[in-house]
C-alpha cells in the first residue's frame, strides 16, 4: 500500500526529530555550556539592545552585560564562602558542648522511662576534627581522582566557568542575525505561526525574568532584615544568599535554611535562638508562597505548583542541576506549546464531530 504525501512527510518529520534526539543525547555534556550560554544571551539581549540604542557599540555592550552578570555572580559567592569557612571550624569546638547540654537533658529524661540514652561526644567530637582538619590533602586527592574519572566531566566544569560567558558574548554580539537565519528555515507557509508562537513565548519569558527578579529582590530584604532583627550577626550574607538562590525553587530556599539554622545553632546555642531563625525563614516561606510568587510569578507564567514540582524533577533528572535551572523557563514556553495544541483539538473535527449526547439518553 502505498504512502500518502501527508504520511511521507510526517515519516521525514519524525525521522528528523529522532536524529536530533540522538545527536542531543550523545553531545549532551558538550552542549551544555552552549545552553547556558544560549540561555544568558536571550535573558541579557534586552540590556544590550537598550544599550546599543543609547548609541553604544554592541560590543562595548555585551562586555558590559557579561562582565556585570560575572560580578554579580561572584558577589554571591564571596557572600556564602566567607559563611562557610567560618562556621565548619566552629563546629569543632561548638557542636560538643551542644551534645554536653543535650545528654544533660535527654539522660534523665529517657531514665524516667527505664532507658538508658545518651550521646557519644567523644565519638563525635573525633569525628568532626578529621572532618574539619588534617584532611585536606585526602580531600583534594579524592576531587582530583573524582576529576579524572572521564574527560567530560571535566570538561564541563571548565566550560561551564570559562567557555559559557565567551560564547554568551559572541552570541550577543550576532544575536539578531542568528535568529533571522533561523527563522529563514522554516517553510513559508510555517512562518506567520510559528512567527506569532514565538512572540507569545517570548512574552511568558521576559514576564518570568521580571517576576523573578522582583521576588528575589524583596525575599534578599526580607530575610536580611527579618535574620538582623532576630540579632544573627552573619544576617546580611545568609539573607542576600537566599533571596538571591530562590531563582532555583525549593532548593535555594533549603540551603539557605540549613545555613542559618547552622549559623543559628552555633552563636545563639539555645532552641530560642534557632526557633526564631526558623520561623523568620517559615513566614518567608508563606510570604513567598501564597503571595509572591503567585502574584509576581506564578500569575505570570500560569505554572500550578504541581506542575512547578513534577517541572523540576523532570527537568533535572534529564539534564541534571542544569535543568533545575532552567526548567520553569522551559516550562514556560511548553506551556505556550500546550496551550496552542489545546486550542487546535478544541476546535478540530476530531472533538466537534460525531454525535452529541443528550441529557438524560445514556445510549449516545
Amino acid at each position: 500500500m502505498p504512502l500518502t504525501s501527508n504520511q511521507i512527510r510526517a515519516l521525514l518529520w519524525a525521522s528528523i526529530a529522532v536524529v536530533i534526539w540522538l545527536l542531543l543525547s550523545l553531545l549532551a555534556p558538550v552542549l551544555t555550556p552552549f545552553l547556558l550560554a544560549a540561555v544568558l544571551g536571550y535573558a541579557l539581549h534586552p540590556l544590550v539592545e537598550r544599550l546599543h540604542a543609547r548609541r553604544v557599540p554592541r560590543w562595548l555592550g555585551a562586555g558590559l552585560a557579561i562582565t556585570l552578570l560575572m560580578l554579580v555572580l561572584m558577589a554571591v559567592m564571596l557572600l556564602i564562602v566567607p559563611v562557610i569557612t567560618k562556621q565548619v571550624p566552629l563546629l569543632r569546638e561548638q557542636v560538643p558542648e551542644l551534645l554536653n547540654r543535650l545528654n544533660a537533658w535527654i539522660t534523665p529524661l529517657a531514665g524516667r522511662f527505664g532507658v538508658s540514652l545518651s550521646v557519644d561526644v567523644g565519638l563525635v567530637r573525633e569525628w568532626l576534627t578529621r572532618l574539619v582538619s588534617g584532611h585536606e590533602s585526602e580531600i583534594l586527592e579524592r576531587l582530583l581522582s573524582s576529576l579524572r574519572i572521564g574527560g567530560s566531566a571535566l570538561a564541563a566544569v571548565v566550560g561551564n566557568l570559562f567557555l559559557m560567558p565567551i560564547v554568551a558574548y559572541y552570541l550577543l554580539l550576532d544575536w539578531d542575525n542568528l535568529v533571522e537565519r533561523a527563522k529563514s528555515l522554516i517553510p513559508p507557509r510555517w512562518q506567520a505561526s510559528v512567527q506569532s508562537f514565538l512572540d507569545e513565548t517570548d512574552a511568558v519569558l521576559g514576564q518570568y525574568l521580571r517576576g523573578q527578579l522582583l521576588v528575589m529582590g524583596v525575599l534578599a530584604v526580607f530575610y536580611t532584615v527579618a535574620l538582623a532583627l532576630v540579632g544573627l550577626n552573619l544576617a546580611l550574607p545568609i539573607g542576600v544568599f537566599t533571596g538571591l538562590a530562590v531563582f532555583v525553587p525549593y532548593l535555594g530556599f533549603g540551603v539557605g535554611l540549613v545555613l542559618a539554622l547552622l549559623a543559628a545553632l552555633l552563636e545563639f546555642q539555645t532552641i530560642t535562638g534557632v526557633l526564631l531563625v526558623a520561623a523568620v525563614y517559615g513566614v518567608g516561606q508563606v510570604v513567598e508562597s501564597l503571595y509572591l510568587t503567585p502574584r509576581l510569578l506564578g500569575e505570570r507564567i500560569g505554572l500550578h505548583p504541581i506542575a512547578v514540582i513534577f517541572a523540576l524533577l523532570a527537568f533535572g533528572h534529564l539534564l541534571g542541576f542544569v535543568g533545575v535551572l532552567i526548567a520553569l523557563p522551559a516550562s514556560a514556553v511548553l506551556l505556550v506549546a500546550i496551550r496552542r495544541l489545546r486550542e487546535r483539538y478544541v476546535n478540530s473535527a476530531l472533538y466537534l464531530d460525531g454525535p452529541r449526547a443528550v441529557p438524560g439518553n445514556p445510549e449516545q
